[in-house]
């Protein structure tokens, strides 16, 4: 199989990290202390189409092949130092911009993917609860018949984008004797519904850019046609989501990690210790060696599970390998770049201390490290 970039592929991925370097890093240190979300910074990545990089150009997509995503996706991981906008634009784009392209009415894609792709609307998927977190089959809001419409009543917790969402995702259960699958409905929700509260907001160890939070649906009714997909079709909305949120968002680990790498060996080069530079010796030398081949590993995976969504009826192993592998990868190669600066790489004004707190919730968002093992160990018929 051949990733080689086509030269269209190849300006894309330069141009990208040519933005992304020139215009997101802009007082990164003081954002994440200070736990702001950019919208400026939004819009402009809205303005070279990042919010809609596989919506069709009809809807004001960019209408790119996964693949082509997933580079462009790494290039902005590359050369995008904050880990919360980069967090917050996948979390948008995976988890509401393509269920919307994959599932929605022509109405619903009228009225909501050109908003969705230029920006001036943020995107949410809400399916998290408080007491289910990786079991969504305990979930318990609940939406019920009112006439033409539903009548939503129940919470979400750590949804990302919540606290400035303007649209989002809602997965609510609709008939509790059928389960998750054909028991629960996807919604498409806007903040503005009488009903829609976002809740408080939450501090957290990393990604601290992005917004994450609370949102509660009391008495909330919605039309017929806010339905996403089919009544009681949700799990298929859902699946969708992970399958393109774990291939795709795994790509902007993957360029982050070849910027860890990069970092590691700039400095194993330049600091001098006991009269040499501390890339000499072995010990150093071996852990980025180790880094470098996690690097090439996690993107021929990422790529060929990004392949795979436009090319097999079903990507999810592929998914789940892709998101446990090359998340863990990251996790990995940013504590050893903190290891390797020593007490400088404890300092905020390195950044790479950023980077392994950001990391940390790579294992733990769109399902954790031991739910893909689960999921892969299930296709192996275990």
């Amino acid at each position: 199989m051949d990733f080689s970039y086509s030269p269209e592929q190849k300006q894309l991925r330069e141009n990208v990290v040519r933005f992304a370097q020139g215009s997101l890093n802009v007082d990164v240190i003081d954002r994440d202390r200070e736990q702001v979300f950019s919208r400026e910074l939004w819009r402009e990545c809205a303005k070279i189409g990042i919010q809609g990089l596989p919506a069709p150009e009809a809807y004001g997509g960019t209408g790119l092949d996964a693949l082509s995503c997933s580079i462009v996706l790494e290039a902005l991981g590359y050369g995008c130092r904050d880990g919360g906008l980069v967090f917050s634009l996948c979390a948008h784009l995976l988890a509401c911009v393509v269920p919307v392209w994959r599932h929605g009415s022509d109405e619903q894609k009228q009225r909501y993917l050109s908003g969705l792709c230029d920006g001036s609307l943020i995107g949410a998927h809400a399916i998290t609860e408080p007491d289910s977190g990786s079991d969504t089959f305990a979930m318990r809001t609940h939406a019920e018949r009112d006439g033409d419409g539903w009548r939503i009543n129940g919470s979400k917790t750590f949804i990302s984008n919540g606290p400035v969402a303007d649209i989002a995702v809602v997965f609510a259960v609709t008939d509790a004797a059928k389960g998750f699958h054909g028991g629960v409905t996807a919604f498409l929700v806007e903040s503005e519904t009488p009903g829609f509260t976002s809740g408080q907001k939450f501090e957290k160890l990393g990604l601290r850019t992005s917004p994450v939070g609370e949102l509660v649906f009391d008495d909330m009714y919605v039309p017929a046609s806010a339905v996403l997909g089919q009544v009681g079709g949700g799990a298929a909305v859902f699946a969708t989501a992970m399958d393109w949120e774990r291939c795709l968002l795994v790509a902007c680990h993957v360029g982050t990690i070849e910027r860890l790498l990069e970092t590691s060996i700039g400095y194993a080069r330049t600091r001098q210790q006991f009269g040499q530079a501390i890339g000499k010796f072995q010990a150093v030398s071996h852990k980025i060696a180790d880094m470098k081949v996690q690097l090439e590993a996690a993107r021929l995976l990422a790529y060929r599970a990004a392949w795979r969504l436009d090319n097999l009826r079903n990507a999810s192993l592929d998914a789940a390998m892709a998101k446990l592998m090359v998340s863990e990868s990251l996790l990995k190669t940013a504590l050893e770049t903190v290891h390797l600066h020593g007490g400088y790489g404890f300092m905020v004004e390195y950044e790479v201390e950023r980077a392994l707190r950001d990391a940390v919730g790579a294992t733990i968002y769109s399902g954790t490290s031991e739910m893909q093992r689960s999921i892969i160990a299930r296709w192996l018929g275990l």
